[in-house]
């Protein structure tokens, strides 16, 4: 989703920003007081999180873990909440969440140019917050491209970046490993049915 601050600049407190926007038709982030709405994105924008929602729900079924897209809150122990393209939780505590998740295992988003710099800065910060969370994802949609970034000690992340130039018959298609789920695919998969602009797709 991109997100755009609004030009009030409303504030409130976590527990009215909570009962505030659940009587509002459309959705808003929460962020150090600040209350951000979201608007649409671009066509490709809206199918990535279903492709990599489709590759997650096949892995995960009958392992009691949550796939949401786009449409579930996070929060951050620090009163933030946000609205990432893709959640995965497998968390007994999540179970019965109905207004937000807090234990997520995997995050995922989709980059676009107004939200690129708070996906990379603000929000990747807070969200490797949380204790549970051991993916973060960050997908670019005009081009096959990649970066996870994978917990791999209690303070420590490793960072990988998976990119083509194209996605072609002829060619090797890269493989993704999220080793928190155990889940590989290849890259293609993350943009299948996507036209990328001059170039030979699936």
């Amino acid at each position: 989703m991109i997100a755009q601050i609004k030009s009030d600049q409303l504030t409130m407190s976590p527990e009215e920003y909570l009962a505030w926007e659940a009587e509002q038709d459309c959705k808003y982030e929460y962020e150090n007081g600040e209350i951000i709405a979201m608007t649409g994105g671009t066509i490709p924008h809206s199918q990535i999180p279903l492709n990599l929602g489709a590759l997650l729900l096949a892995h995960l079924r009958g392992k009691r873990c949550k796939v949401t897209i786009s449409d579930a809150k996070v929060s951050i122990r620090s009163g933030k909440y946000y609205y990432p393209d893709v959640v995965v939780s497998c968390d007994d505590r999540d179970r019965f969440a109905r207004d937000f998740l807090q234990h997520p295992v995997l995050i995922a988003e989709v980059l676009s140019p107004t939200t690129e710099a708070r996906d990379r800065g603000i929000k990747q910060q807070n969200y490797m917050l949380l204790d549970t969370l051991q993916t973060y994802i960050l997908i670019t949609p005009d081009r096959p491209r990649i970066e996870i970034y994978q917990r791999c000690g209690d303070r420590a992340w490793e960072y990988q970046s998976i990119a083509i130039a194209q996605i072609t018959f002829d060619q090797d298609d890269p493989l993704v490993h999220i080793t928190s789920i155990d889940l590989k695919f290849p890259l293609s998969a993350l943009y299948e049915n996507i036209d990328f602009p001059d170039s030979e797709q699936l």
